[in-house]
């Protein structure tokens, strides 16, 4: 700078202005050099920043306001030079106060000259910047901080788009969950990670543009990998703006959230699951109790028409209507039968059976209850074991099965029945490990949708018309499927038919377990020797109906309502008991209950428990002769020859 003077008058009053200006000054450390460096002038803001009084300072070289590093690599001298050649300097840096403190300082050198251009000195200019030194210090931590973080997150894909959707930058979640390195995706268009779908519809170009108006999008979708395989992925896209509202790209955050989804389908699925299991028990329970009461009904309808039918005259006009009577009680019985499949407390006679064998057997009779048109064809794998369940309750559910292929096909069509070995490996799934027979029944019929086949198998759901269907006919097959160890599939489709699996373990004939040994019974003819029978049972009409047939026997009956009853009845001095015929399902005390107090005070006395559940909880009288419910007269016969031919 140039030190012009107009008079003396002019410069004195200038320079007193000057001199005041610069005192007044306390943010700026304002004071001048002479050509060698020395401090010539000191305002009150050097003395604020740098601690010098003006007379501990003048005279002496402004060097000392540098760090020992800067005077060793004589930046001092170089400042000064550079002002000189370069009619300016300006740097920042270190200085030192005079307690020896450091502060962060913006320093300006000016050369002053006068009108002949000799060097007088230097003006010199610094700040204290040392709060924006540790600001700014702080801020490039938190970002480096910021940076480390974001890079460290493996779980998101973190990174910046520019304005018009290239990648900017790229943390270690991106590359882990996108398999793109940082060199490979910086630059990319984002769109590239969407499926080519989505691409045509424009998805990438309209999320942006969302983001633009509101400021953020957020979406799910499948998004795909560097190695072309897809994910199912949760985006947030931000929009980034200046203080002017200038868009400078975006914030974008992706997660791969395949797993979760994955996860909340599969408790779904656990849920329903477990909801169809419940509903399932439950109507089982109530369908169980059903039939058990129906049993009863039965037993006293069936039993009475047989009495009915034996001693009413032989009129022509009236045998048929107590024909169709018993026919319909038999029907009513049948039912019950599947009910209690159904509900899995149906007896089932487990023994080895041979499915290619037994399906000979009554193939038959299978092709008697298709139509003309139709046919039945076998698949059966070469020596096949056998499969351990009762071999008639097979054959009806196999009968069922043939039946339901029949109706769903037109007036023509196969049906085929086959079987192959299946192994399960682990408990995964519904079956345990181990092998199994499937053993199957395939039409080519109109099949079912989806919604059907998970419906086909619940109790009372059919699709036939009315009166053409119970709705138990796969329901009893399913009930029997489970009891055995096994479960039951069905594969439909519409238009092409239907499958129906039943997966059945298999079994050695040498490991299957030996039958009980029955007693052939009594050869002398029923009346030969008339027993004293106490015939307890809770329901009067089933009591009474029981005496009956018994009376008809030509035994001697003595009826009891209930197991205390019996127990009195028997303890009479006057009367001996040959036989107990006993209900099982009484309140206070069982028929199991009962049996077990007469073994311990009239051991021998043999026992038959009759009942509508087959399946008795563990110590309920399972060794016990049973009389299943509803039974005949002849069945009733036949039980009291045999277990009194044991017993005698």
């Amino acid at each position: 700078m140039y030190v012009m003077t107009e008079s003396p008058d002019v410069s004195l009053l200038d320079q007193e202005r000057y001199r005041l200006l610069v005192d007044a000054i306390s943010d700026y450390a304002i004071y001048m050099l002479d050509p060698a460096g020395h401090v010539a002038s000191w305002n009150a803001g050097a003395q604020r920043f740098k601690g010098y009084e003006a007379a501990e300072i003048l005279g002496h070289h402004f060097s000392r306001f540098y760090t020992n590093e800067d005077r060793l690599a004589r930046l001092p001298e170089l400042a000064l030079e550079t002002a000189t050649t370069d009619g300016r300097y300006e740097s920042e840096g270190w200085r030192v106060r005079k307690d020896g403190t450091r502060f962060w300082a913006h320093a300006i050198i000016d050369p002053i000259w006068d009108r002949n251009g000799h060097l007088l000195g230097f003006a010199k200019v610094t700040r204290d910047l040392t709060e924006r030194k540790k600001a700014e210090a702080e801020l490039r931590l938190s970002e480096e901080k910021f940076q480390l973080l974001v890079n460290g997150v493996s779980d998101y894909a973190l990174y910046m788009l520019d304005p018009e959707g290239h990648v900017s930058n790229w943390n270690a979640g991106a590359a882990r969950i996108k398999g793109y390195t940082a060199d490979e995706a910086i630059g990319r268009h984002f769109s590239h990670f969407y499926t080519e779908e989505d691409r045509r519809k424009g998805e990438p170009e309209r999320n942006l543009d969302i983001a633009r108006r509101t400021g953020r999008v957020e979406r799910e979708g499948l998004r795909l990998r560097k190695d072309g395989t897809t994910f199912l992925a949760h985006v947030v896209i931000d929009t980034v703006r200046d203080e002017t509202g200038q868009v400078l790209g975006f914030a974008k955050i992706t997660r791969d959230i395949t797993e979760k989804v994955e996860a909340q389908k599969a408790l779904t699925k656990t849920r329903e699951d477990l909801f169809q299991a419940q509903k399932m028990e439950a109507i089982g329970q109530l369908t169980g109790g059903i039939a058990h009461d129906f049993n009863n009904l039965l037993m006293a309808i069936m039993g009475s028409l047989e009495i009915l039918r034996k001693r009413m005259p032989d009129d022509p006009s009236l045998l048929p209507l107590i024909d169709n009577a018993m026919q319909g009680a038999e029907r009513g019985a049948a039912l019950t039968q599947r009910m209690l499949a159904f509900s899995r407390r149906q007896e089932l006679n487990m023994t080895p059976v041979d499915v290619p064998a037994l399906v000979a057997g009554m193939k038959d009779f299978l092709e008697r209850s298709l139509r003309s048109t139709m046919r039945i064809e076998t698949e059966f794998s070469p020596a096949l074991k056998s499969v351990l369940t009762d071999s008639v309750q097979l054959e009806t559910a196999l009968l069922n099965l043939v039946v339901n292929a029949r109706d769903a096909m037109n007036e023509q069509g196969t049906v085929t029945i086959g079987a192959l070995p299946h192994h399960v490996p682990d408990d995964s799934g519904k079956l345990r490990s181990g092998d199994y027979l499937r053993i199957f029944v395939r039409d080519t019929g109109e099949g079912m949708d989806p919604e059907t086949v998970t419906l086909a198998t619940t109790p009372f759901f059919t699709t036939k018309g009315v009166g053409k269907g119970t709705g138990l006919g796969l329901s009893m097959v399913q009930g029997l499927t489970e009891q055995s160890g096994g479960m039951i599939a069905i594969e439909s489709v519409r238009g092409q038919g239907t499958t129906v699996s039943l997966y059945l373990p298999t079994i050695d004939k040498t490991d299957c377990p030996k039958e009980k040994a029955v007693a052939t019974g009594n050869s002398e003819k029923i009346g030969d020797r008339p027993l004293t029978v106490l015939a307890v049972d809770d329901d009067a009409l089933v009591l009474m109906n029981t005496t009956l047939m018994l009376e008809d026997l030509g035994h001697q009956v003595i009826e009891a309502y209930s197991g205390q009853e019996a127990l009195s009845a028997m303890r009479r001095d006057d009367v001996r008991i040959d036989l107990v015929i006993t209900d099982h399902s009484m309140p206070r005390m069982t028929g199991a209950e009962l049996a077990a107090e007469i073994a311990v005070e009239w051991p021998g006395l043999p026992v038959v428990l009759a009942t509508g559940y087959a399946e008795l909880p563990e110590g309920s009288g399972n060794h016990l002769p049973r009389l299943p419910k509803p039974f005949s007269q002849q069945q009733l016969s036949e039980m009291i020859g045999t277990v009194t031919g044991t017993a005698g």
